[in-house]
């Protein structure tokens, strides 16, 4: 049984800065890609920012040199410092880990958080 759990989100306003995290907890072998995305009321679920396992990072232009990623593998954790938050940052933040449970799974299984608010006001 593998779980994501996100934490840390809030209110805030404008100009503040927030930290999410984001816990995968259970069995696992091994965590590929592990990344951040939101939906704002009314809007698609979009991506915030992915971090895969050599490191290399892929941010929404939106949140380029605002928010920040980062992962400590042997806590199976990420982390998404939002700097300068907007109003338009609020939504539902969603943690996703591209997770092989066992040695012998070669394809990794999606798994999501429950979701995290975030809101900043203006």
């Amino acid at each position: 049984q593998v779980q994501v759990a996100e934490s840390g989100g809030g209110l805030v306003q404008a100009g503040g800065s927030l930290r999410l995290s984001c816990a995968a907890s259970g069995t696992i072998f091994s965590i590929n890609t592990m990344g951040w995305y939101r939906q704002a009321p009314g809007k698609q679920r979009e991506l915030v920012a992915t971090m895969s396992s050599d490191t290399s990072t892929n941010y929404a232009d939106s949140v380029k040199g605002r928010f920040t990623l980062s992962r400590d593998n042997a806590k199976n954790t990420a982390y998404l410092q939002m700097n300068s938050l907007k109003p338009e940052d609020t939504g539902v933040y969603y943690c996703n880990a591209e997770i092989r449970p066992r040695w012998y799974i070669n394809r990794p299984v999606d798994y999501w958080g429950q979701g995290t608010q975030v809101t900043v006001s203006s």
